[in-house]
């Protein structure tokens, strides 16, 4: 290539080989506001092209399309440019091919975990599952996204496509902060949570999401709407509910938009919000058949009174055992408790999911229970696949992390919602049995022996004699003192760090009285996630760092332990 002697000496270069038609995307920004940043475009016949910043405060977007294909160098001064990220895909087959990251910076690229089987972003923050469902064939997840760094910042929507829920091909950055934030980085909030639904007046989807902008009077947060014909990039974002319900004493949060067919045939919203008497489930109609315009509000669906929580966050509701259109047929209603607590254990920001029925205005509630005693599946999110409910979590918690604090974090296994009769079961989704590489025992893990699990990526499933058997399975972790115990209480997950004897404990991860038989364990970098009496009982847990558990060991009374075994798991 001729590039050598067309970029300056003092300019960092990154080679990459493109095709055809190939899509550049682009974060950069001015290092100082005297000078503009810029990145270059080079060929083997020189400079073909430039992209510029101004502002030196916000990364800046930028789109450049390489028609021509080949070996293509980007080229830029440090001390003028400062390159967030860049990533090329080709819009005909982005679906299955994903994007290719070609940069990042150390403070936003991802861990490496080789082993790793969880979704993570391909840079940056992420949190809540946004728009989870099935369109164009494939199960598509969108996600609570910064791009720059892996703190909590202005909110874009991450993007990515499987074809089985646990093989993901990351996206396009699909939905961006609105111009007002980009100019005004003293501001913060972005597109925040929100749900997608199949168009029914063309093709592709329609996505709902919140606007949030911080201190705007006088709505913080109002309600958007953007289409999407290819399933990769959004179209422009249009209010269509600009203001909370009058007379009735919400706070400023209104957020979460989530959309879905009722038993009547309309169109329905959910949204989350906080009165004087606790959080609140907002609910809004239309007769609109494309749900793109016509919102009214009905009232309030559901107000929690049990946890001093503030706002109600990401409601889902969705039919279980039926067809949505049957009157028989029930329903769950699924909320985060946003700062929450539950004063008997410490756990905060508690999920919760009740059983009941839907007419389209009223919920009737069956029964109910936490969706997960570890607390680190949040903000959950589902829907129905055919016949079958499945849904996804954040694998993690605010009570463990803020806009301050560095917090690489994954989504939890996908999981199928399931009644029978008035029990619910949140199993794992089935394909995760493909995660099984590679039998590392059957026998000595049961008769108390320490199993040495070679990455840390492992699945341990046991059966005991009989239910609410007491057993203590520890693992050997360099930080952390970590352990699934069942006693007379309940089934807990234990967790400490080993270098703060002296600290306080922490919130107690407790089932009370689970009465498990048959555990299911999942490991892997960063995560603990349990499955009692197959998804009876469930509960996630994040564990702090990125350090494998090096090793497990069972340990129980003679005869308590019917079988156990060991499985390494790799993508």
């Amino acid at each position: 290539m001729m590039t050598a002697t067309c970029i300056p000496d003092h300019y960092r270069a990154i080679e990459v080989e493109l095709p055809v038609n190939a899509v550049l995307h682009l974060w950069l920004k001015a290092v100082t506001p005297e000078e503009p940043g810029a990145v270059s475009l080079y060929s083997a016949n020189g400079k073909f092209g430039e992209v510029q910043a101004s502002n030196a405060e916000e990364n800046s977007f930028r789109i450049y399309q390489v028609f021509g294909g080949g070996t293509v160098t980007l080229a830029y001064d440090m001390a003028v440019t400062s390159l967030s990220v860049a990533y090329w895909f080709t819009p005909s087959d982005v679906l299955e091919t994903g994007i290719t990251v070609i940069h990042t910076n150390p403070s936003n690229e991802p861990p490496d975990l080789p082993y790793g089987y969880h979704f993570r972003p391909p840079f940056g923050w992420m949190n809540d599952p946004n728009g989870f469902g099935r369109f164009g064939g494939r199960p598509h997840l969108f996600y609570q996204h910064y791009s720059h760094g892996r703190i909590w910042n202005n909110m874009h929507w991450g993007h990515a496509v499987s074809s089985d829920y646990l093989r993901w091909r990351h996206l396009p950055v699909f939905l961006f902060p609105s111009e007002e934030l980009t100019v005004r980085p003293d501001k913060r909030g972005g597109a925040f949570s929100g749900s997608a639904i199949a168009r029914t007046d063309g093709p592709g989807i329609r996505v709902f999401f919140t606007e949030k902008i911080a201190e705007r009077m006088p709505e913080q947060e109002i309600q958007l709407t953007a289409t999407s014909t290819d399933l990769f990039s959004a179209g422009a974002a249009e209010v269509f509910l600009p203001r909370r319900p009058d007379g009735e004493g919400l706070t400023f949060d209104f957020r979460d938009p989530y959309v879905f067919r009722s038993p009547d045939g309309l169109w329905k919203m959910l949204l989350g919000s906080q009165s004087g008497t606790g959080g609140v489930v907002l609910l809004y109609q239309t007769e609109d058949n494309t749900a793109a315009a016509g919102w009214a509000y009905v009232g309030k669906l559901y107000t929690e009174t049990r946890y001093q929580t503030s706002a109600l966050e990401c409601p889902c509701l969705l039919p279980m055992d039926g067809d949505y259109r049957d009157p028989a047929t029930r329903w769950a209603l699924i909320y985060g408790l946003m700062n929450g607590e539950d004063k008997e254990t410490g756990r905060h920001n508690l999920t919760m999911i009740d059983i009941g029925w839907f007419d389209g205005r009223s919920f009737a509630k069956s029964f109910g229970r936490e969706l997960d005693f570890g607390t680190d599946n949040y903000a959950f999110q589902a829907f129905v696949d055919g016949n079958t409910p499945v849904g996804i979590g954040w694998l993690g918690n605010w009570a463990d992390t803020g806009p301050t604090v560095d917090f690489p974090s994954a989504m939890t296994l996908p999981r199928t919602l399931v009644l029978e009769g008035d029990t619910l079961l949140t199993p794992p989704i089935g394909a995760a049995e493909s995660l099984r590489a590679r039998m590392l025992d059957r026998t000595r893990l049961a008769s108390g022996q320490l199993i040495e699990l070679p990455n840390g990526a492992a699945e341990i499933t046991f059966e005991l004699s009989e239910a609410g058997g007491a057993f203590r399975l520890e693992f050997d972790h360099p930080d952390i003192r970590l352990a699934v115990a069942q006693h007379e209480e309940g089934l807990e997950i234990l967790y400490g760090y080993l270098d703060r004897p002296e600290e306080p404990p922490g919130p107690r991860y407790l089932a009370k009285a689970a009465g498990a038989r048959r555990l299911r364990v999942f490991l892997d970098y960063g995560s603990l996630e349990v499955f009692a009496d197959g998804g009876r009982v469930a509960g996630t847990k994040r564990i702090a760092g990125f350090d494998p558990v090096r090793a497990a060991r069972l340990v129980a009374e003679p005869g308590v332990v019917v079988n156990a075994t060991v499985w390494s798991l790799r993508l």
